[in-house]
């Protein structure tokens, strides 16, 4: 069977699926099509129900899910690894707080922009940018703070910025539990036994890439916008760890943990209860 495929180009996600685009595994028969786009790009594709497989924010997520259900495999979870809200000045959170402050913001669907939301809800100004770009705006003092997320949580400080707060923090400080950035969708008008395919296919790409690193380093590199292998290796170890190979008890945990609370502070819409594949 032939599923259009979508995931981002940052280094965690082609480590993970470089097996897949390669055919380095047992696909069970399926075929790809692929997609790589910024995860807002993708999490619009999703509202607009146009890929079958694909990366989506978690916050994104919420709003598609009566069409897409969440593969065990291949999400984005961690600890200290949250995005983080920085400015060129001096800022202090009470500042944030007061909601003042004009923020640039990678997306308003992505778990930054949620997180975000639920620490400072006066914090209302937001102007989206790709996330490429919030630095260079910063810099050119075009907004007060600006939230960041993937490899900028590296290179944000030798640019001259600095951080106000982490939102991985602010999250595992109020819940105990991981935070979940991303994770992988597939159509939930697919046969049971493709999405379940694809599961076992997505896990066995992620434990390809742990157990062969150095082969799947080409596809990573190859689009790793000139970042500097130091930087790509310190992203991929931060978002690709135990919970990309399976969310497990603690990962659902998390997952559900952050759809409770967005659903009853009325972030987002109510869920159907079979958020994950069966």
């Amino acid at each position: 069977m032939r599923l259009s495929l979508g995931f981002s180009p940052c280094p965690n996600d082609c480590f993970m699926f470089d097996a897949i685009v390669h055919k380095r595994i047992d696909l069970e028969g399926l075929e790809f099509d692929v997609r790589m786009a910024d995860v807002e790009a993708l999490n619009r594709d999703a509202f607009a129900g146009g890929i079958d497989v694909t990366k989506l924010s978690y916050h994104a997520f919420a709003y598609c899910a009566d069409r897409y259900a969440l593969l065990d495999a291949g999400s984005a979870l961690g600890r200290n690894c949250g995005p983080l809200l920085i400015s060129k000045r001096p800022i202090s959170q009470d500042a944030v707080a007061a909601g003042h402050l004009r923020i640039a913001i990678p997306g308003t669907y992505t778990t930054a922009n949620f997180l975000l939301g639920l620490a400072f809800p006066a914090a209302t100004d937001k102007t989206e940018l790709v996330f490429s770009e919030i630095e260079p705006a910063l810099l050119d003092d075009r907004f007060d703070a600006g939230l960041i997320i993937h490899e900028n949580r590296f290179t944000y400080e030798a640019k001259g910025l600095r951080k106000i707060v982490d939102l991985g923090e602010f999250w595992e400080s109020e819940t105990g539990l991981p935070i979940p950035l991303g994770g992988i969708v597939v159509r939930r008008t697919l046969p049971v036994d493709v999405q379940r395919a694809m599961n076992r296919v997505l896990r066995r790409s992620v434990e390809f890439a742990f157990t062969n690193r150095d082969v799947t380093l080409p596809f990573v590199r190859d689009h790793a916008q000139e970042m500097q292998d130091e930087v790509m290796f310190k992203h991929i170890d931060l978002y690709v760890n135990q919970f990309s190979v399976s969310l497990g008890v603690e990962g659902r945990a998390a997952v559900d943990g952050l759809f409770q609370r967005a659903t009853a502070t009325g972030v987002i819409p109510a869920l159907p209860h079979d958020l994950f594949v069966q």
